[in-house]
Formats: C-alpha cells, structure tokens, sequence
C-alpha cells in the first residue's frame, strides 16, 4: 500500500461528495477508476453504471456494468430511473439514480465513471458535484490504445477519434483536469484530487471544532511543564 493511502480515511459530515469521472473512449477511465478504487474502497462508493453494450472481455455483470437490453434501459427511462443517461456510439449508458442518492445521503463520497454526454448532465443537475476529466497524452497514443484494445473495426475506431476531438473541446466545463500519460502518475493526481476536496472547509468542521476543544490530560501535563519553567526561571 502506497505511503498516502491511509491519508484519505476522512470521516464523512453530512451528505457525501459526489465524484464525477470522465474522458474519451480508450484514455484508460476504467483503468485509473480500478486502481482509485483498490485504495480507497472504504471510504469512496463506486456508483456501477448501466449499458446496453455488449460485455468486453473479462468484464462482468454487477461489478463493471449493469448489461441490459435496450428495451429495459428504455424503460428505466421512462420511470426517470437514471441521475444521468446518454446514447455514445449506438448504445446506451446511464447511472441509475437510486443508489447514488442512497449513499450520498448516508454521508458517503461516490465516484462515478461516465461518458462525457452523462457527465455534462451531471454538472447541470448536481452543480456540488466535482468533475474531473481524463485526457490522453495525445490523439496518436488514444489511437494506440483503441487499436491495441482490438475489440472494434477501424471505421468504429476512427468514429471514436473524431468524438474525442469533439469531447475534449468540453474539457473548459470540468473543475479538474488529469492527464493519463503513465498510469500510477494520473492515479496519484486523481487521489490528490479527492484529497483537497476532503479538505474543504465544510468537510473539516468537526476537525476545526476538535482543535478548539481542550484535553485534560494534556492540560495536566502543560501544568507540569510551566511549573518546572518557573522554577527553572527563578
């Protein structure tokens, strides 16, 4: 475990932060998402997002998407059962509501990793929300990744690289940005991030109405301290 994991163990006030995650297809959200994740899964909620895609390899059900039919995913529109929804290259995602304002109200930080569409609508609805996108060194290092990924044909790839274009035009809209070059750097700024925000002041109060406060026993001992300097003084 990494010498800053153990920093992040603040006790949530009140209602959580909402963490928001985005970026192009490929700059590696889910990666970077998994690793956030491995160290701070006591105190941040993954919100698991919904989609009509088909499984990638290695991904599961319940732990990586919800993977439904369009027909379920329509409906769950219709109930205004989604915080957020979008249609990205001929397929739905969404983040159901439900669990995201659950836990928010149980005090807890969740994390949502979402398309930038989705992302956008976040910010209009929860404007608390902390947004943070994901961008690539480069267009040519996105394509790498898309072409080494190997789950797409060119034409959907290229398709992809003209909505990264568009998409990263939108980064002005984010409070945060991280560069995703080499993978534990961008991990590290992206904890940093949740980092700060846990030391905003409305997150702090309970720490500042701590050191207002006076211990006994440190007392006593301060007693004995001035007493001997007295003494020594005299």
């Amino acid at each position: 475990m990494p010498w800053f994991a153990g920093l992040f163990e603040v006790s949530a006030v009140a209602r959580g932060t909402l963490f928001v995650m985005t970026g192009a297809s490929g700059v590696g959200k889910g990666t970077i998402r998994a690793q956030v994740m491995g160290y701070l899964h006591k105190s941040l909620h993954y919100s698991i997002s919904m989609t009509t895609r088909a499984p990638r390899p290695g991904e599961k059900h319940g732990q990586d998407y919800y993977f439904v039919s369009k027909e379920e995913f329509e409906a769950r529109i219709a109930r205004n059962g989604f915080l957020e929804h979008a249609e990205f290259v001929g397929n739905y995602y969404g983040t159901p509501r439900e669990p995201v304002e659950e836990a928010l109200d149980r005090g807890l930080d969740v994390l949502l990793e979402i398309e930038v569409q989705g992302a956008l609508q976040v910010a209009e609805r929860a404007p608390d929300a902390v947004m943070i996108f994901i961008v690539p060194p480069s267009l040519s290092e996105l394509k790498h990744r898309l072409l080494l990924r190997g789950t797409e044909s060119l034409e959907k790839i290229e398709k992809r690289l003209a909505q990264a274009r568009r998409e990263m035009e939108a980064a002005h809209n984010f409070h945060y940005v991280v560069v995703n070059d080499e993978l534990g750097s961008a991990v590290n700024d992206f904890m940093a991030v949740i980092r700060a925000e846990r030391l905003r002041y409305p997150r702090m109060r309970e720490a500042i109405a701590q050191a207002l406060t006076h211990d006994p026993e440190i007392d006593a001992e301060n007693a004995v301290l001035e007493e001997t300097i007295r003494k020594a003084g005299s």
